[in-house]
């Protein structure tokens, strides 16, 4: 019986002998500045590894030969990027803070901020921007649309390639 006990206390102190503090990653939250095409100061031209190492707590990635090239997830937040297309995707259920409160506002109430969009569809608007361009989707046609998805990117609307 007495082995058994010492054998027992033997276990626990050896679990407890390899436990150490380990601090916790700040994550903080992600600020996404829809003028000036940015998430948490970074453009979408920055590339996958310096992006990764600045924002960390990434949920997940695909590599490069994956359809959409080099992609960055941040599920739990409500973001992608696209770092080979240059674009980040901000999704319904975002959480993190935005400068200009874009997400669920009426489509023609956007128009005062951005201007007449340089390439239109029945369900999202494609505005030019000083950093590139600024695509809106929203939740149904016309007027009574609002924006449930937002993609800003560096490229020009002639050669963005947004991944389906």
């Amino acid at each position: 019986m007495k082995r058994v006990v010492l054998f027992l206390s033997f276990c626990l102190l050896a679990g407890a002998s390899f436990a150490q503090l380990k601090p916790k990653v700040n994550c903080g939250d992600l600020t996404v500045d829809v003028l000036n095409g940015t998430i948490n100061g970074l453009k979408p031209n920055t590339g996958a590894a310096q992006f990764k190492s600045e924002v960390p707590c990434s949920t997940g990635s695909d590599d490069a030969s994956g359809k959409c090239g080099t992609v960055v997830y941040y599920k739990d937040k409500g973001v992608a990027f696209f770092a080979d297309r240059k674009y980040f995707e901000i999704r319904p259920g975002f959480k993190g803070k935005i400068t200009m409160q874009v997400m669920g506002t009426a489509r023609n109430a956007l128009f005062k901020y951005f201007g007449r969009p340089k390439v239109k569809d029945v369900l999202w608007d494609a505005f030019e921007t000083q950093y590139g361009t600024l695509v809106l989707h929203y939740t149904a046609p016309g007027a009574a649309g609002r924006v449930n998805l937002i993609q800003i990117s560096t490229e020009s609307t002639d050669v963005l390639s947004l991944c389906e």
